[in-house]
Protein backbone atom coordinates (compact mmCIF):
# COMPACT_ATOMS: atom_id res chain seq x y z
CA UNK A 1 0.00 0.00 0.00
CA UNK A 2 3.35 2.46 -0.05
CA UNK A 3 2.09 4.91 -1.83
CA UNK A 4 -1.13 5.64 -0.39
CA UNK A 5 -0.54 7.30 3.07
CA UNK A 6 1.11 10.26 4.22
CA UNK A 7 1.60 12.16 8.12
CA UNK A 8 1.15 15.56 8.12
CA UNK A 9 1.90 17.53 11.70
CA UNK A 10 -0.60 20.74 11.85
CA UNK A 11 2.33 22.93 13.61
CA UNK A 12 1.96 24.66 16.92
CA UNK A 13 1.57 28.34 15.06
CA UNK A 14 -1.71 27.16 12.83
CA UNK A 15 -2.94 25.14 16.42
CA UNK A 16 -2.54 28.05 18.59
CA UNK A 17 -4.02 30.23 15.43
CA UNK A 18 -7.05 28.13 15.54
CA UNK A 19 -6.67 27.16 12.27
CA UNK A 20 -6.75 23.22 12.67
CA UNK A 21 -10.72 22.76 11.70
CA UNK A 22 -10.18 25.08 8.23
CA UNK A 23 -7.44 23.19 7.80
CA UNK A 24 -8.56 19.70 8.25
CA UNK A 25 -11.91 20.41 5.74
CA UNK A 26 -9.47 21.37 2.97
CA UNK A 27 -7.66 17.98 3.72
CA UNK A 28 -11.01 15.82 3.25
CA UNK A 29 -11.93 18.42 0.07
CA UNK A 30 -9.08 16.90 -1.14
CA UNK A 31 -10.30 13.66 -1.14
CA UNK A 32 -7.51 12.33 1.70
CA UNK A 33 -9.13 10.29 4.04
CA UNK A 34 -7.97 10.82 7.87
CA UNK A 35 -6.81 7.20 9.40
CA UNK A 36 -5.42 8.35 12.11
CA UNK A 37 -5.36 11.68 14.56
CA UNK A 38 -4.47 12.90 17.23
CA UNK A 39 -3.62 16.08 19.27
CA UNK A 40 -0.24 16.15 21.43
CA UNK A 41 2.53 18.36 21.96
CA UNK A 42 6.06 17.13 21.59
CA UNK A 43 9.08 17.05 24.03
CA UNK A 44 12.47 18.57 22.32
CA UNK A 45 13.52 15.23 22.59
CA UNK A 46 10.74 13.97 19.87
CA UNK A 47 10.93 17.03 18.02
CA UNK A 48 14.64 16.33 17.69
CA UNK A 49 14.00 12.71 16.78
CA UNK A 50 11.22 13.26 14.15
CA UNK A 51 13.81 16.10 12.47
CA UNK A 52 17.06 13.99 12.65
CA UNK A 53 17.04 14.12 9.12
CA UNK A 54 18.05 17.20 9.11
CA UNK A 55 20.37 17.54 12.26
CA UNK A 56 23.17 18.52 10.30
CA UNK A 57 21.47 21.37 8.63
CA UNK A 58 21.39 25.18 10.18
CA UNK A 59 17.71 25.35 10.81
CA UNK A 60 17.73 22.24 12.54
CA UNK A 61 18.23 23.79 16.34
CA UNK A 62 15.63 26.76 15.73
CA UNK A 63 12.67 23.67 13.97
CA UNK A 64 13.55 21.53 16.87
CA UNK A 65 12.62 24.28 19.39
CA UNK A 66 9.69 25.24 17.64
CA UNK A 67 7.93 22.15 16.84
CA UNK A 68 8.47 22.19 20.88
CA UNK A 69 6.71 24.80 21.57
CA UNK A 70 3.29 23.96 21.66
CA UNK A 71 0.34 21.57 20.59
CA UNK A 72 0.46 19.98 17.31
CA UNK A 73 -2.16 17.65 15.23
CA UNK A 74 -0.62 14.78 13.53
CA UNK A 75 -2.91 12.68 11.40
CA UNK A 76 -2.37 9.79 9.22
CA UNK A 77 -4.01 10.83 5.40
CA UNK A 78 -4.74 8.28 2.87
CA UNK A 79 -5.21 8.23 -0.89
CA UNK A 80 -3.96 6.61 -4.14
CA UNK A 81 -0.79 9.26 -4.75
CA UNK A 82 -1.06 10.84 -1.32
CA UNK A 83 2.74 12.05 -0.79
CA UNK A 84 2.93 14.15 -4.44
CA UNK A 85 -0.78 15.30 -3.71
CA UNK A 86 -0.40 16.14 -0.12
CA UNK A 87 2.38 18.32 -1.33
CA UNK A 88 0.61 20.36 -3.69
CA UNK A 89 -2.04 21.02 -1.33
CA UNK A 90 0.58 22.28 1.27
CA UNK A 91 2.64 24.28 -1.75
CA UNK A 92 5.99 25.16 -0.67
CA UNK A 93 7.74 25.75 2.26
CA UNK A 94 8.38 29.54 2.16
CA UNK A 95 4.57 30.42 2.30
CA UNK A 96 5.61 33.45 0.19
CA UNK A 97 6.77 31.11 -3.01
CA UNK A 98 3.11 28.78 -2.43
CA UNK A 99 0.33 28.78 -4.98
CA UNK A 100 -2.77 30.47 -4.53
CA UNK A 101 -5.08 28.39 -2.41
CA UNK A 102 -2.36 26.16 -1.30
CA UNK A 103 -2.79 25.46 2.75
CA UNK A 104 0.63 27.12 3.23
CA UNK A 105 -0.17 30.15 1.59
CA UNK A 106 -3.67 30.77 3.33
CA UNK A 107 -2.25 29.60 6.62
CA UNK A 108 1.46 29.95 6.93
CA UNK A 109 3.56 33.11 7.70
CA UNK A 110 7.28 31.96 7.35
CA UNK A 111 9.27 28.93 6.38
CA UNK A 112 9.11 28.20 10.10
CA UNK A 113 5.55 28.90 10.75
CA UNK A 114 4.26 26.99 7.31
CA UNK A 115 1.56 25.31 9.07
CA UNK A 116 1.64 22.09 8.44
CA UNK A 117 4.51 19.32 7.55
CA UNK A 118 4.13 17.11 4.93
CA UNK A 119 5.95 13.66 4.03
CA UNK A 120 8.40 13.81 1.74
CA UNK A 121 8.49 10.25 0.40
CA UNK A 122 6.45 7.16 0.41
CA UNK A 123 9.18 5.58 2.71
CA UNK A 124 9.24 8.71 4.83
CA UNK A 125 5.28 8.51 5.37
CA UNK A 126 5.73 5.01 6.82
CA UNK A 127 8.45 6.31 9.10
CA UNK A 128 6.88 9.19 9.73
CA UNK A 129 3.16 7.12 10.30
CA UNK A 130 4.73 5.04 13.05
CA UNK A 131 6.77 7.92 14.79
CA UNK A 132 3.20 9.06 16.38
CA UNK A 133 1.02 6.14 15.85
CA UNK A 134 1.20 2.31 17.07
CA UNK A 135 1.23 0.50 13.76
CA UNK A 136 2.21 -3.14 13.25
CA UNK A 137 3.40 -1.90 9.25
CA UNK A 138 1.99 -0.07 6.25
CA UNK A 139 -0.83 -2.65 5.43
CA UNK A 140 -2.46 -0.53 8.71
CA UNK A 141 -4.41 1.86 7.20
Amino acid sequence: MAGDITLTMIKPYAVTKNYTGDIITQINKAGFKIKALKMTWLSPLQAEQFYAVHKDRPFYGALVQYMASGPIVAMVLQKENAVADFRKLIGATDPAEAAEGTIRKQFGTDKQRNAVHGSDSDENAIIESNFHFAIKDQYAY
